[in-house]
């Protein structure tokens, strides 16, 4: 079973970041990178940078996920591992519910910029809790535009204004505004095939454009903590991101314990 170690839960909480000791085994990388290659043939139209709610596949490999992404169930699979899951439970509690999965590819020579910004600005999570785990499986460097991140940008839990980028080259159209953080503090988060970075949802982070010789890709798995409502009824900056999403018809799976809040519904996006 896979733990993060005391040293690594105070970095989480203190930092907004870390990166477990414990990686995905190569072969399971191996399989993964298979999947990406299969979900990036069912979606000739869809920018790989913006390959939303990967994990969703609905009825067969032709079909939509509401999201405008023909989804690959190995990355559901890849959320629910029992490793990763208990990694997260380490950092954020043991009640836990997985809402989102999104695939950034970015490739050689023309890979999109993602602007300075803070996940929570987007997702109609109340009260606002969310752990990232995001899993290399080719190597993520500065060369090729590995997150960079603010540390302990998380502590204060406040939301920066974010102001719209009339940009087509971008994975996210928000950048957050300026003066709200001195870039100098910025940390680079290289890593190699199977590590993985979990960060937090107020984490201030962003990443340059690829123009390198070689593919960057990380599988974004999201989880909170059953104690937040994944409120469909809301509709944070929606429509002007970028990147379609539908939080309306967004499945949820609880992946540990219970769901303590009790308003979450776990019936609305999954097949009957």
């Amino acid at each position: 079973m896979a733990k993060l170690h005391p040293h690594e839960v105070e970095h989480y909480q203190s930092q907004g970041w870390v990166i477990p000791q414990w990686r995905l085994p190569e072969p399971r990388v191996a399989q993964m990178r298979s999947a990406l290659d299969e979900l990036i043939q069912r979606n000739p139209a869809v920018r790989p940078e913006k390959l939303v709610s990967a994990h969703v596949e609905r009825g067969g490999p032709g079909q939509d996920n509401g999201e405008g992404v023909r989804g690959v169930a190995d990355f559901l699979a890849l959320a629910r591992d029992p490793d990763i899951v208990d990694l997260v439970s380490d950092a954020i509690g043991q009640d836990l519910i997985l809402w989102g999965c999104h695939v950034f590819c970015k490739p050689a020579h023309e890979g999109y910029e993602t602007p300075w910004h803070q996940d929570g600005h987007y997702w109609p999570i109340r009260p606002l809790a969310t752990c990232t785990v995001w899993v290399a499986l080719e190597p993520s460097t500065r060369a090729n535009g590995c997150l960079r991140v603010i540390p302990g940008s998380h502590r204060d839990k406040f939301l920066h204004p974010h102001l719209h980028e009339d940009r087509q080259d971008l994975t996210l159209q928000q950048r957050m505004a300026d003066g709200c953080f001195d870039e100098a503090d910025a940390v680079d988060i290289e890593l190699q095939p199977g590590q993985m970075r979990l960060h937090d949802v107020y984490m201030i982070h962003g990443a340059a454009a690829n123009a390198s010789t070689q593919r960057r890709t990380g599988v974004a798995l999201r989880y909170m903590p059953a104690t937040s409502h994944f409120d469909r009824s809301l509709r944070p900056v929606d429509g002007k991101t970028g990147v379609a999403v539908n939080f309306g018809q967004r499945p949820l799976w609880l992946m540990k314990g219970r769901d303590v809040c009790g308003l979450n519904d776990f019936r609305v996006g999954h097949l009957a």
